[in-house]
């Protein structure tokens, strides 16, 4: 049975571009902008799973860590 979605974490890259891992999958994809990140998350998904058997959605969760001053 097909799941209904599959989750990816996305971080900003300490080299610069952004790192998406999935959540419950071996997949890993980095890119420079955020546009080419999705549409690599895209692809590595369609390779990951058999025809069929892929998630319906891709929910993409970014996170992002910021020091201020206290």
């Amino acid at each position: 049975m097909a799941e209904t979605e599959i989750i990816f974490s996305i971080e900003e890259s300490p080299e610069g571009g952004y790192e998406a891992h999935s959540l419950g999958h071996a997949i890993f994809t980095q890119a420079e902008t955020m546009e080419e990140l999705k549409a690599l998350i895209q692809d590595a998904v369609r390779c990951h799973f058999d025809p069929g058997a892929g998630p319906k959605v891709i929910r993409l969760h970014l996170v992002k860590d910021e020091l201020i001053p206290a």
